[in-house]
C-alpha cells in the first residue's frame, strides 16, 4: 500500500478480532515509532506495549469502552517533558508535539499493515499514571492495536480549499 492509500484508509477502529498481533508487524510499528522526527532529535518519549489479557481491569479504568481493552494490545506513548526541547523565545515545550508525531507514525504504520488503531486522548490521567507508574514519563496518548473487526467509520473532512490559505 502506498503512503497516500494508507492515509486514506486510516480510520478510528472500534472493533478488533481476537487474534494476536504478529510479532513482525509489532516490530515494524515500533520501528516506525523509533524513527519519528522529534524536536532537535531529543526523543523524549517511551512506547509502552500493553497486553490486554494481562491488564484488562487496569485498562478499563484508563478508558472504559470495551473495544479499547478487547484489542489484543494497547500502545501508550508517554513523554518526558524535562527531556524535550523547549523553544527559547517563549519557552514552548515540544514534548506533546513529539509524542503526537510518534503516535501518528505508529498509527500510519499499523494501517499500512492492515491493523486497526484509534487515537485515545480522553483517558483517565490518574488511572493511566498509576498504571504506567513512572517518575519520568507521563502518558500522552493511547491506541488499541489489532486486526479489524468493524466497518469503516466514514467522516466528512473539510476540503483542501477550506483548510489552506496562501499568503
Amino acid at each position: 500500500m502506498d503512503f497516500f492509500e494508507t492515509i486514506e484508509k486510516r480510520y478510528s477502529v472500534r472493533g478488533y478480532k481476537d487474534l494476536p498481533v504478529k510479532k513482525e508487524d509489532l516490530d515494524k510499528i515500533l520501528k516506525a515509532a523509533a524513527m519519528a522526527p522529534t524536536a532537535v532529535n531529543f526523543q523524549p518519549f517511551k512506547v509502552f506495549v500493553i497486553d490486554t489479557n494481562k491488564n484488562k481491569e487496569a485498562l478499563k479504568d484508563i478508558y472504559p469502552a470495551d473495544w479499547f481493552y478487547n484489542a489484543p494490545l494497547v500502545l501508550c506513548v508517554a513523554v518526558d517533558s524535562d527531556a524535550a526541547w523547549t523553544r527559547g523565545n517563549d519557552n514552548k515545550n515540544f514534548a506533546d508535539i513529539d509524542g503526537a508525531i510518534v503516535m501518528d507514525n505508529i498509527i500510519l504504520a499499523a494501517t499500512s499493515l492492515n491493523l486497526g488503531t484509534c487515537y485515545i486522548g480522553a483517558f483517565n490521567p490518574d488511572a493511566a499514571n498509576n498504571f504506567i507508574n513512572s517518575d519520568k514519563y507521563t502518558p500522552l496518548l493511547f491506541t488499541p492495536l489489532g486486526y479489524i473487526d468493524a466497518d469503516p467509520r466514514v467522516q466528512d473532512k473539510k476540503s483542501v480549499d477550506e483548510i489552506v490559505e496562501y499568503l
